[in-house]
Order: C-alpha cells, then sequence, then structure tokens
C-alpha cells in the first residue's frame, strides 16, 4: 500500500472525486493535498466526518510518547474531555503552539502558570510542557529534548485537536515541508508515520471539535478568523450598557458598566461593532450578512447570561478568539451559534 505523504490517506490513481487521488502513479503526494501545498486549493472538504473516539481509541493501542499539540490561541476548544480517561496511564507531553501570535507582553512564565491552572481545573495530568511558536523554530530543541528524556526508543505520536498546528509543527522539527498543513480541519486523513533524526513520529488525524466556530462558518471565511498574524489587542472603555458585535458570528452586551473595560483578542481581519444595548437588536437584524460579516452558514444563535465571577475575566469563543473584561458590570449577555462552545475564565493575561 502506497500512502500520501502529505496527509497519510492511501493512494489511489481511479477516482479524481475520491480521497487518495493522484493522477499520477509515481507521485508523493495526493491531489487534494499537492492543491492545498501550492494552491491553497480545498479540493475536497473533511473538516467533518474523522471520528475523534475512533482516532483516540487507536492512539491508545498504540505504544509510544504522546506529543498533544494546543493551539494557544484556540486553547479551550484544544482541550480533549477526560484526556486521562481515554489515554489512561500514558506519557502525555504537551506543546503548546503558536505562541508567536499571542502579544509580546504575555511571557512563557505566565503562559505556563495559566496553562496548569486551567490543567488542574480540568483534572487533566501531563508529564511535561513546551510553548513554541507557529512559523518559526522557536521551541523545537525543547521538543526535541523532552523526546530524548521521555520517548526512550519508543515511537512519538502526535495528537490533537483539528487545526491544532500538527502538522506544522512537524514540518519544524524536520526542518522542511513534508507534510500538508493548512487552516482546513480535516487536513490529516489518516494515520501517517515518519522516521526522522533518529525517531519515528506518527501524525494523526486532527480530533474533529464539533463546538467551534471553525466549523460554524463556510471554509472561505476561515481567513477572517483565524489570525496570520500577532494580535492586536482592541481596548473599550465601558460605561452604562454596551453592546460589541464581532462580525455576524457573535454579540457581547454589557449590562450596568461603571469603570469598566473589554478587550478583544480576536483577528483584526474580523470587525468589531459598538454601540448601545438599546437598539442592538434592531441593528443586528439589520446589518446582519452585510455590515456585520462573515456570518455562521446556519442562522441559529442561542443566548448566556452570566455575572462577572472574576475580578479579570476572559470570555472565551471557540475558534474565534476572547474577550477580556474587568470593572463593574452587573450582566454579561452573550449571544453566539447554539452549535459553538462559550467559557468564561479566569483572564489569561
Amino acid at each position: 500500500m502506497t500512502v500520501c505523504k502529505g496527509c497519510g490517506i492511501e493512494l489511489q490513481y481511479i477516482n479524481p472525486k475520491e480521497l487518495g487521488y493522484s493522477p499520477k502513479e509515481n507521485s508523493e503526494y495526493c491531489q487534494r493535498c499537492f492543491r492545498l501545498m501550492h494552491y491553497d486549493d480545498l479540493v475536497i472538504s473533511m473538516k467533518s466526518g474523522i471520528d475523534p473516539d475512533v482516532v483516540l481509541e487507536r492512539i491508545n493501542s498504540m505504544e509510544g510518547l504522546i506529543l498533544w499539540v494546543v493551539d494557544l490561541f484556540d486553547f479551550e476548544a484544544s482541550m480533549i474531555d477526560g484526556l486521562n480517561r481515554h489515554l489512561m496511564g500514558r506519557d502525555i507531553v504537551m506543546v503548546a503552539t503558536k505562541r508567536d501570535l499571542l502579544p509580546e507582553t504575555l511571557g512563557n512564565e505566565k503562559i505556563s502558570k495559566f496553562i496548569f491552572g486551567r490543567l488542574k481545573e480540568l483534572n487533566i495530568q501531563i508529564q511535561g510542557l513546551v510553548v513554541t511558536g507557529k512559523n518559526i523554530q522557536e521551541g523545537v530543541e525543547e521538543v526535541y529534548h523532552a523526546c530524548d528524556v521521555l520517548a526512550q526508543g519508543r515511537d512519538i505520536i502526535v495528537m490533537g485537536k483539528a487545526n491544532a498546528g500538527k502538522s506544522t509543527l512537524l514540518n519544524a522539527m524536520f526542518n522542511k515541508n513534508v507534510l500538508t498543513s493548512s487552516r482546513y480541519p480535516g487536513t490529516t486523513l489518516d494515520f501517517n508515520k515518519i522516521d526522522m533524526n533518529g525517531y519515528t513520529f506518527i501524525d494523526t488525524p486532527g480530533l474533529e471539535g464539533n463546538m467551534t466556530m471553525l466549523m460554524a462558518i463556510d471554509e472561505k471565511d476561515l481567513k477572517t478568523i483565524l489570525p496570520s498574524r500577532r494580535l492586536k489587542p482592541l481596548v473599550f472603555q465601558c460605561r452604562d450598557n454596551q453592546s460589541f458585535a464581532i462580525g455576524g458570528l457573535a454579540r457581547i452586551d454589557l449590562i450596568g458598566c461603571d469603570h469598566a473595560s473589554i478587550v478583544f483578542y480576536t483577528f483584526d481581519e474580523c470587525p468589531i461593532h459598538r454601540g448601545k444595548v438599546d437598539g442592538a437588536d434592531e441593528r443586528w437584524e439589520n446589518h446582519y450578512g452585510t455590515l456585520y460579516t462573515p456570518v455562521p452558514v446556519v442562522k441559529d444563535f442561542t443566548k448566556t447570561k452570566t455575572q462577572k465571577i472574576y475580578d479579570k475575566m476572559d470570555i472565551v469563543i471557540d475558534g474565534l478568539g476572547w474577550a477580556s473584561i474587568s470593572g463593574n458590570i452587573s450582566e454579561i449577555v452573550v449571544s453566539y451559534p447554539r452549535n459553538v462552545h462559550v467559557t468564561f475564565r479566569k483572564a489569561m493575561m
């Protein structure tokens, strides 16, 4: 069996509409990977359809050190419920990627403190942590050091949620673009074994996260919400009742503000519109899909109301980023697609 070097799928040369197709029998990559790598052209969408439970079960059946790749920008969406139950007794090293997307003022020590605090709250245990960047070699030596100490001759299994940066990390470790990486969920399609630098690495399909904005919007709009450069925090001072529309994807209403502020850590390609809560519903209906864009594929929104439970609190919308609030606020109302997860946490920064 010959497999695609980019995504791990078995190559076939008969049906151009099926996965694994290549027009050339001696090709190393399927047509889908070739067009993703060279033209950013998504021939076949696979953002859903790979069962995460099946992937985890297969990972658990394999002997080796597990590198769990987590996206710092989309940290909450990267979490795996019951991870230690799925992978009981396994050696797990977390590799937190895309450090270079976060503000420079956020140091690695504070990032690590935040991560271990959240893992404790989520009852997840790991054996090590490495913080690394997205497009540079930052952290690669530390990942290799963790492999030297903990792998002890075993395979190294690389896993994580879709779009966490697994293939990008491995390409950085190999110092060449062997694996296909893209912004589209479902890029890696099967378990892909690569021998490199004295180790055997196994790239795995991204664990599908259903409750994320990445799944709720059209794939052509992913470039609007997935940051390709460092985030620029957008700060608003708030008094009285304030409403913020994040494109047509979500809305945050702050009720009873007194010397309060909200800081958005979202990609600046997705516009944020500020106004008063009075009339916000009417503005939303009038501008939805025109001024307020992008929008989800299905217009099915829900609301969550909460109090400010931390002195400084993050409102995290999976796949979209987060907003940090501080000061006196009576009530917070978040409107968002019903199939997207929202988390209220102690502020990362």
